[in-house]
């Protein structure tokens, strides 16, 4: 098993970019691997840490076809949808709660 090169903040050679920059270049990585990392130093924590793939192995985005936003647009909007009332709640219901913050604050539920 072989390690990942390990590059500091900004050194990186050229030819290699994070995920959020392929996909500025409207590109993703294409099944490749991750070929490098770079960290960024904290002083009271560890490093954060970056995958770095290559841009020349990288390929196209793919273009959002209308059933692919159709697709998104129902799951978004399930993930909107309380569980308990069946309402849109106007945001994306917290995980923690797992129901919308009317019907978390009801006392049934918050005994629960």
């Amino acid at each position: 098993m072989s390690t990942l090169p390990v590059y500091r903040w900004r050194l990186a050679p050229d030819g290699l970019a994070t995920r959020r920059q392929l996909r500025a270049l409207g590109l993703r990585p294409g099944g490749q691997g991750v070929v490098a990392q770079i960290e960024r130093p904290r002083r009271r924590r560890g490093p954060l840490v970056a995958y770095l793939y290559r841009i020349d192995r990288a390929r196209p985005v793919r273009p959002m076809t209308a059933r692919r936003a159709a697709a998104l647009a129902k799951a978004n909007a399930a993930r909107r949808r309380c569980p308990t009332c069946r309402r849109d709640a106007g945001y994306v219901i917290p995980t923690s709660l797992g129901m919308c913050v009317p019907c978390a604050d009801t006392p049934r539920h918050a005994a629960a």
